[in-house]
């Protein structure tokens, strides 16, 4: 096979690895010879750029292996590639060669430019007699274009142990032009560590996950999930992590109050570890590509102008949450000016992001709670400190940054919490007449937490005490969106169980958000699905660890 004179190809991991003699290389191949099926893991494509994407697999023939090494031998393997603009392979437009090496874990990261903007494209690896599956991706729109719409999802928090993927298969099913994923792609806990209410119903394979052995193997368990595979094959992700990629409430280099790694020297040996199977199982450019303890995540996507892409990255940078991981009523460190949530220099990026976009939406795709959440009906305000109401200066600083830049539709987009959410962004939160600057949509989970219940939202506590709070939802799902020039129409999707498997799905509720217009319409609400609600009377209770406000 051979590189089209059109494709200039750039490996990040061969640009990541060591040099190797050719003959040393040459003798690992010669006696790798594999008789088993190395694509367990399916494939994936992400960061579409106007002329390329990222192509991605990771060879594993035993992928639940304890090693982490997914069954394969100690060698560099050759994996042949091809791209083509039919999905039967018989207009290839692209093709060539590239080494899986054990010290990345047997990934393949494919960069690939030369190919037409807005384009849809099919991809498949190939090693000896052994043939991928087959991917659909495509490129974003040419720069200085204004496409006439985007079909993009967006998920959150997909905990293996407490439920099937079923939400993965939908989104699948519904071929999107772009897929988000907005963190806690797999979770760090041993078997029957976090349970659900509704009972665990698979099993997490191995240890808690400290060493790259483990997060390697986690990874390739919750890869082998034939819906998640479907999910990534349909269309190109953005990615960005949340905690439990890591460790449940990390923030910057300190652990989790009552972690496994206490001690800092080896929390940071497992944030590495970490970082390393992360980038090595997720489509990134090789701009993500890991250095010890830090890895650059936050990067911005055009997609014409029609829509700019900030993806955040609210762990690896923040201060210590304030007053601990909680929710707290007292707590002065909150409005401390001197605390970030995003660091410094991710903050004056962001902000300068805002003054060079063209974009019509800007979209801010981040993992925490943004708009403030008071979970006390009466006077006192008790907020979540892992969120951004913990970080309240570092939050006003953002906002003032869009304002100041004439953000034409500033939109957030959120993960975390396991619920759905629909809210209005205040210039001071305290102020519930306050003029509107922005609106913010938060997906609930995958699979975290179980089964969920369906409620009337407008009888929840949360949103009694939040005005600018419209819509909450305890079932699982994820959010579909079609972005268009003069409107964003936004539904959020649940499915009404994850613990059995093929669950369907349905709109819970729709809202458009109007060019120009901060604020909600309410398009459609589906009446309550189940004819007994248990809804705890505490809507914030129940909580995964990080301040999550699954209902019980």
């Amino acid at each position: 096979m051979h590189v089209s004179r059109r494709i200039l190809l750039a490996s990040s991991v061969a640009a990541a690895a060591a040099t190797v003699p050719a003959t040393a290389r040459a003798e690992e191949r010669r006696h790798a010879t594999l008789d088993r099926d190395p694509f367990t893991l399916g494939v994936a494509s992400g960061d579409p750029a106007e002329d390329g994407v990222v192509l991605w697999t990771r060879l594993a023939t035993d992928p639940l292996a304890e090693d982490g090494m997914g069954g394969m031998p100690d060698a560099v393997i050759d994996v042949a590639w091809e791209v083509a603009s039919d999905e039967r392979f018989r207009h290839r437009v692209a093709a060539g060669r590239e080494q899986a090496r054990p010290d990345r874990g047997h990934s393949i990261h494919i960069e690939l430019t030369g190919l037409d903007p807005n384009t849809e494209y099919h991809y498949r690896f190939k090693v000896g007699h052994w043939l991928s599956p087959n991917g659909r991706t495509r490129t974003a729109p040419a720069r200085d274009s204004m496409p006439e719409q985007l079909r993009m999802s967006f998920a959150s928090c997909s905990q293996y142990e407490h439920g099937y993927f079923t939400a993965y298969r939908h989104i699948a099913d519904s071929a999107p032009d772009l897929i988000l994923h907005l963190g806690d792609y797999q979770y760090e806990y041993k078997k029957g560590m976090y349970l659900s209410a509704d009972g665990n119903v698979r099993d997490h394979e191995g240890p808690e996950t400290v060493s790259l052995a483990n997060y390697r193997q986690r990874h390739a368990q919750y890869k082998t999930d034939p819906d998640l595979q479907a999910a990534h094959a349909v269309a190109p992700w953005l990615v960005v992590w949340d905690d439990h990629e890591v460790e449940n409430n990390w923030a910057g280099e300190v652990p989790e109050e009552t972690s496994e790694t206490p001690n800092r020297e080896d929390f940071l040996a497992r944030r590495a570890a970490a970082f390393q199977a992360y980038w090595e199982n997720m489509p990134l450019r090789r701009s993500s590509v890991p250095e010890g303890i830090d890895m650059q995540l936050y990067r911005r996507v055009e997609w014409g102008r029609l829509a700019r892409f900030h993806m955040l990255d609210t762990r690896q940078y923040r201060d210590d949450q304030a007053c601990g991981d909680g929710w707290h009523s007292e707590c002065p460190d909150v409005h401390d000016e001197s605390r970030s949530i995003t660091g410094g220099a991710q903050e004056d990026w962001l902000i300068d992001g805002f003054h060079s976009s063209r974009a019509r939406w800007d979209l801010l795709g981040q993992q925490v709670f943004f708009a403030q959440r008071d979970s006390d009906i009466g006077p006192v305000k008790r907020t979540s400190t892992d969120a951004w109401d913990g970080y309240t200066a570092s939050r006003d600083r953002i906002v003032q940054g869009w304002v100041d830049a004439e953000v034409r539709n500033p939109v957030v987009l959120t993960g975390d919490v396991h619920t759905h959410w629909a809210c209005e962004l205040l210039a001071d939160f305290d102020d519930p007449d306050s003029k509107r600057v922005g609106v913010e949509l938060v997906t609930t989970s995958i699979s975290s937490g179980g089964d969920g219940v369906d409620s009337v939202p407008e009888d929840n506590q949360a949103l009694q005490a939040n005005r600018h709070i419209k819509f909450r939802n305890a079932q699982r799902g994820w959010v579909q969106t079609t972005i268009t020039p003069e409107q964003i129409d936004v539904d959020f999707q649940v499915v009404p169980f994850v613990t059995e498997q093929d669950a369907p799905a349905y709109t819970r509720r729709s809202y458009t958000v109007a060019d120009g217009d901060r604020t909600l319409h309410q398009t459609y609400d589906r009446p309550v699905e189940r004819s007994v609600i248990t809804e705890s009377t505490d809507p914030f209770a129940g909580s995964d660890e990080n301040a999550d406000d699954t209902v019980r």
